[in-house]
C-alpha cells in the first residue's frame, strides 16, 4: 500500500521539506558520492520502504478518475489498513469504500504471500457477495480506476527479474522483467528509486511491443512520523488518449496517515468484509 510507505510508495534528505513538489526537491537536492548497492539490495530496500514501514498503517484515500479528454469520470473514497506479518514479508491489507454511494460498503482484502500467489477477496454489498479475485485478475482495474489491483497491494519482488540499468545523481533505475510473461500485460517496467530514501518515485510500463503504455508518478510526499511517505500520486494510461497530451488517469491523494497503530489480526479476515471494523476506520 503505497500511501503507507506506500500504495503506500513511493519516494530525500530533502523530504524534510514537507509536502514540497518533487520538481522543487530535485532542484534543491545535492547528492554526495555513494557506493552503489547490488540490484538485489536496492530492490529489497525499496520494497521495504514502499510497503512495510511502521509495521502497521492506516490512510484515507481519495481517487479521482479522469477520462481521455480530461473530464471527471468518477471518484472513490476509501480507508486502507495494513498489517505486516511478523518475521516475514507476508502482509495483510484491508480497504473499505465510503464514497460514492454506489460503492459504499465495498471492501477489499489481501493476504500477500512471498511463497505463492496472493489471496484476494472483494465484497460487493449490492449483491451481498464475497468474490475471490484470481491471480489472473490481479492486473485488472481496481474498482474502475487506472490502478490495477496489484498496484494497490504491491507486486511481489520474486515475480520479476531485476536489472540495474542506470545510476543518476538522484535515482537507481531498475528494470523489472516478469518471470512469467504470460501472466501479465507488460513486457517489463522501469522503476526510478530515490538514492537517499529508497522510495520509488516513478514507474514506466512497456507493452509486448516495447511501447510505454502506463506511468506511475509520485507528485508529493511528506515526512510522516519519520517515514518518507507519498501523499499524492498519479497513474496514467497512454492507451486512452483524447486531446493532444491528454490521457486517461487516476489521481490518488492520501491523508490522515498513521503508522504503528494497534490493528488486531482478526480484522483481516472474511468476517470483516461484510461487517467492517468501524472502530479502526476513522
Amino acid at each position: 500500500m503505497r500511501a503507507l510507505s506506500s500504495l503506500s510508495v513511493a519516494a530525500i534528505a530533502a523530504f524534510l521539506l514537507v509536502g514540497a513538489p518533487l520538481a522543487a526537491l530535485r532542484a534543491a537536492e545535492q547528492q554526495p558520492a555513494q557506493k552503489v548497492p547490488s540490484v538485489d539490495e536496492i530492490v529489497k530496500k525499496a520494497n521495504q520502504v514502499a510497503y512495510y514501514q511502521g509495521g502497521t498503517g492506516r490512510a484515507h484515500v481519495k481517487m479521482t478518475i479522469y477520462d481521455a479528454r480530461g473530464q471527471l469520470r468518477g471518484e472513490r473514497q476509501l480507508i486502507m489498513l495494513r498489517r505486516n506479518v511478523p518475521d516475514s514479508l507476508d502482509q495483510k491489507s484491508y480497504a473499505y469504500f465510503e464514497k460514492p454511494e454506489d460503492v459504499r460498503g465495498t471492501a477489499y482484502l489481501v493476504w500477500k504471500h512471498t511463497d505463492r500467489d496472493d489471496d484476494r477477496w472483494l465484497y460487493t454489498p449490492s449483491l451481498d457477495l464475497v468474490t475471490r479475485i484470481s491471480a489472473a485478475d490481479k492486473r485488472s482495474s481496481f474498482v474502475g480506476t487506472n490502478f490495477a489491483y496489484e498496484d494497490v497491494s504491491g507486486r511481489s519482488i520474486e515475480a520479476d527479474k531485476h536489472e540495474l540499468i542506470k545510476v543518476t545523481d538522484n535515482y537507481y533505475v531498475v528494470r523489472n522483467t516478469p518471470k512469467d510473461p504470460d501472466s501479465v500485460e507488460f513486457s517489463y517496467y522501469d522503476t526510478y528509486i530515490h538514492r537517499t530514501t529508497f522510495l520509488p518515485l516513478y514507474a514506466y510500463y512497456y507493452d509486448k511491443k516495447g511501447t510505454k503504455y502506463k506511468e506511475y508518478q509520485v507528485l508529493e510526499m511528506k515526512n510522516v512520523q519519520g517515514y518518507p511517505t507519498a501523499t499524492k500520486a498519479k497513474m496514467i494510461d497512454y492507451r486512452e488518449q483524447g486531446l493532444p497530451n491528454t490521457y486517461a488517469n487516476t489521481l490518488a491523494v492520501y491523508s490522515n496517515i498513521e503508522y504503528g497503530i494497534d490493528l488486531p489480526d482478526d480484522i483481516f479476515t472474511e468476517r470483516y468484509l461484510r461487517t467492517p471494523p468501524r472502530e479502526y476506520l476513522k
